[in-house]
């Protein structure tokens, strides 16, 4: 069974809109929660980069079409897509956030799936920029939007032998967006901050590399020692076997 929630990302008060993104998607890349990375999937963009890329393209965008983005415009959807306990995998969770992302936004958007394994529960984080990819349209959030996720997300789930809920129950709250009170940005701010978005990212990949090595390391290292102490139990109950043949005989 698999849940969505459909959450239209904005500014917000005192961030910029490349801060916003990067915020979003850090969280979302968290190395502890994605098997160090190994669960995050891209689509039209380097997951490493992203947040500078989605920004780019959202320049790109200004500079084609002449319209400035407000305070109060979505700049990204993050859908959050829930599984119950011991019916699916990871990998295969994967799969279908990014099947989710790409049948939703007709592959016209740039986006990342990550999938975090930190909770009993598997569950994807899918963020997508609401700026497509030609560069001169934006992903709409229409009325009954979370309905159409909920219904084709259960028309997944139905493929690949997944359960779904079959009466969901409304929200009790709506999503509230806070706005800024700053002035719409500039294509010269929006330059800048690409730059330098940009610039961070290609410094830090390289502490991100050895830390998302280090987990691997790690990882790999818990699966050993998991599988020596599960051959240790082998031996013990094959030994307490002979023993009680030994017995009988």
């Amino acid at each position: 069974m698999a849940t969505t929630r459909l959450m239209p990302l904005h500014t917000g008060k005192g961030r910029t809109v490349g801060q916003a993104i990067s915020a979003i998607i850090d969280y979302t890349e968290n190395p502890q929660k994605t098997d160090g990375g190994r669960l995050i999937t891209s689509w039209q963009c380097d997951s490493r980069i992203a947040d500078a890329e989605f920004l780019f393209t959202k320049n790109q965008y200004i500079q084609k079409t002449g319209r400035v983005c407000g305070e109060d415009d979505v700049i990204a959807y993050h859908l959050r897509q829930s599984f119950v306990p011991g019916e699916i995998t990871p990998e295969e969770a994967n799969r279908l956030g990014c099947e989710l992302a790409k049948r939703f936004t007709k592959g016209n958007h740039a986006y990342i799936v990550c999938t975090h394994i930190d909770k009993a529960h598997i569950h994807n984080h899918v963020i997508w920029n609401s700026t497509a990819l030609s560069q001169t349209r934006k992903f709409r959030n229409f009325w009954g939007s979370s309905r159409a996720v909920r219904r084709l997300n259960d028309t997944i789930c139905i493929e690949n032998g997944c359960s779904i809920v079959e009466n969901p129950k409304r929200h009790g709250k709506s999503y509230n967006k806070w706005l800024g009170d700053k002035k719409k940005p500039t294509i010269k701010a929006l330059n800048t901050e690409y730059a330098e978005l940009l610039a961070e990212k290609k410094a830090a990949y390289a502490d991100y590399r050895k830390a998302r090595e280090e987990m691997k390391e790690l990882l790999t290292a818990k699966a050993n020692i998991d599988r020596i102490l599960e051959l240790d139990k082998e031996q013990e109950e094959a030994n307490e076997r002979r023993e009680k043949e030994a017995e009988q005989r």
